[in-house]
């Protein structure tokens, strides 16, 4: 038997032994079992014992405590308070050594389901009725992690369970870890190394990388899905067309062949003395539905239609767009705005703008007009539908052009349309197509437009209506309901008029035109709470929708480099070390790379392409020789 007194004692809710070195009226010297020696207050001890050495005593005792029964201990223990060696004298029948009374603590200590602990060494059996809760608790748990082991398995193993499919959603874009569905996917994710949505594409849940990224989108904007409400219906364009008056003019529009949405069409008619009505023509859905109104709430919360490669989600219900847009072979309800020119050097004498139905003889399409663009540059009249109206509008929109001395439409890179056809399968086929910008049929629309927005903005603030304007002072633009100029364009007055079925600026601006077009009441009142928050919302999410476009398309340039098997790419240096490639509209930076000059021109490996996280690897192939210092 060891002739030094050992003692276990209590440290921050462990239990640790160690050997008296010496020993006052309120403390002693201790070594515990790991070597340390610290000073203890008396009071902390909880069991002093000779035998056996504290590096075993602990071990013994667990051994012990194993071998009893937590229930049968339970009931020795009565219904008070208790100390453990009293416990310890009952368990046994008999004084217990202080192994045994170690054993009791150790047992006591570790089943606190069972046991409230209430000081040192001290305890208080918990009642019946809390530890059936207890233990109910307790398997539902097991059955719980039984559940996770089981699907983090089958995810880790490549398989997505179907009883998680209806979580998906939630799992990719916004995970509720108090869910032990979620737990079991994270589960998964730490033992593959994968991230959450690539390992629920690599287990088949996900039918498309292209799907992924919608779908976050989806979920953040339209919660509800992205169908209309039955409500939302216009009045019927015969109700709207019986009060207006049929324009003399023969109109037509001009977009790309994927637009369903027409907002504008234009016209050209000759009056006497050598002068020409250019005619600037805007669907008139304000007509159809009233602020307010079900249709509006859906545009209100929408604000504007959602485009991105191959799909777009319309900020109007398609009963609305058939009724409303400028659709060939018929009587649609318009906004006019009328520029009486001399045709000579196409000087303005007059513009007024009404509200009329107008007769759409055609829908141009851009893919049907290729031969313009290069006959007009080249000063030859190309053989398409409305060439002399395109010819004159186009040297129209250079004297507009010319006037306000800002170019409309940017030529120093080329503009890319995006198309992703689906087929039968299912399988997803991009086409990037690249066309210059400025040409005369890009400049002769945007000009024209301009001159709408301009106008009809300037009208507003005139007759003291209050509109929502796109303003730039400063070199930051932004939209205010205070008319200011845009500096950028070269006009004192820009209100964004001209697409009232895709923004929902323009469709409140419309509202405010109409009315003073009519002599009716405005809609909106200076200082209107719902026009200011509907600038807020607007430009918030206006901003958010133009990024997202904008990752798709950079989403869908990967895929094309993926689809067309492309290995080598060529990009030239913006600065440092981003780099704009040369036939893709997609920026990359290249980690590690050297200064270069701008503009310069490298040929580059793909070593990856990531279309989760919409992110491609690049390795210079050869740089340019550093010049002689």
């Amino acid at each position: 038997m060891s002739s030094l007194q050992h003692v276990l004692f209590d440290e921050s809710g462990a239990f640790k032994t160690g050997t008296v070195l010496s020993e006052s009226d309120a403390s002693m010297q201790v070594e515990t079992s790991s070597g340390k020696r610290i000073k203890l207050k008396s009071n902390a001890v909880i069991l002093r014992f000779a035998d056996p050495s504290p590096q075993e005593f602990l071990a013994r005792a667990d051994g012990l405590a194993g071998g009893m029964d937590t229930g049968f201990l339970w009931e020795c223990a009565g219904a008070d308070e208790f100390a453990f060696e009293d416990l310890a004298r009952d368990y046994y029948g008999r004084p217990p050594s202080a192994l045994e009374s170690g054993a009791i603590l150790v047992k006591l200590h570790g089943a606190p389901m069972y046991f409230y602990r209430k000081g040192k060494g001290r305890y208080k059996p918990a009642p019946a009725e809390t530890i059936k809760a207890a233990l109910e608790g307790l398997e539902k748990k097991k059955r719980i992690q039984a559940e996770i082991d089981a699907w983090a398995g089958e995810l880790i193993e490549g398989r997505f369970p179907d009883v998680l499919r209806p979580l998906l959603p939630m799992f990719l874009y916004k995970p509720d870890r108090n869910r032990a569905e979620t737990r079991a996917v994270e589960k998964a994710c730490e033992e593959t190394g994968l991230s959450i949505p690539k390992l629920l594409e690599r287990a088949g849940a996900l039918p498309s990388s292209s799907a992924y990224h919608l779908g976050r989108f989806l979920f953040e904007y339209f919660a509800k899905g992205t169908g209309f409400p039955s409500a939302a219906t216009p009045r019927a364009p015969a109700e709207v067309s019986a009060d207006l008056p049929r324009a003399e003019v023969t109109a037509f529009s001009l977009d790309d062949h994927t637009t369903t949405e027409i907002d504008d069409a234009l016209s050209v008619t000759r009056l006497p003395e050598g002068r020409l009505r250019i005619g600037v023509h805007i669907a008139a859905p304000a007509l159809g539905f009233a602020p307010g109104s079900p249709v509006d709430a859906v545009a209100r919360e929408r604000l504007s239609t959602v485009y991105m490669p191959g799909n777009k989600i319309t900020m109007l219900p398609q009963p609305v767009i058939e009724a409303y847009s400028l659709v060939e072979g018929g009587d649609r309800p318009a906004l006019s705005l009328y520029v009486d020119v001399r045709e000579e050097d196409f000087a303005i004498e007059r513009t007024h703008s009404v509200v009329e139905l107008v007769p759409i003889a055609a829908n141009l399409r851009h893919s049907k007009l290729e031969s313009v663009d290069g006959a007009f540059l080249a000063g030859e009249m190309p053989d398409v539908p409305f060439a002399n109206e395109l010819h004159t509008l186009w040297r129209f929109a250079l004297s507009l052009e010319a006037a306000r001395g800002k170019p409309s439409v940017s030529g120093d890179r080329p503009d890319y349309s995006f198309y992703v056809d689906t087929d039968a399968e299912g399988k997803e086929t991009v086409r990037i197509v690249q066309r210059a910008r400025g040409t005369p049929l890009d400049k002769l629309v945007a000009e024209l437009m301009i001159l709408a927005n301009s106008t009809w903005g300037k009208l507003l603030d005139d007759n003291g209506l209050p509109a929502i304007y796109r303003v730039q002072t400063g070199g930051k633009v932004r939209m205010s309901t205070l008319a200011a100029e845009h500096q950028g364009l070269g006009i004192s007055h820009y209100a964004w008029s001209s697409s009232p079925l895709r923004r929902y600026v323009d469709l409140v601006n419309q509202w405010q035109l109409v009315s003073l077009l009519t002599g009716e009441a405005a809609h909106f009142q200076r200082g209107s709470a719902e026009l200011l928050a509907a600038v807020s919302d607007f430009e918030a999410t206006y901003n958010a929708y133009g990024e997202f476009q904008d990752r798709m398309e950079n989403y869908w340039c990967l895929r094309w480099l993926i689809q067309e098997n492309v290995n080598v790419v060529t990009a030239s240096v913006v600065r440092d070390n981003l780099l704009r490639f040369s036939n893709l509209p997609y920026y990359a930076r290249v980690p590690g790379l050297p200064a270069i000059a701008p503009g310069t021109v490298l040929e580059l490996a793909v070593e990856s392409i990531d279309l989760m996280d919409v992110e491609i690897r690049l390795r210079p192939l050869r740089l340019p020789e550093a010049p002689p210092s």
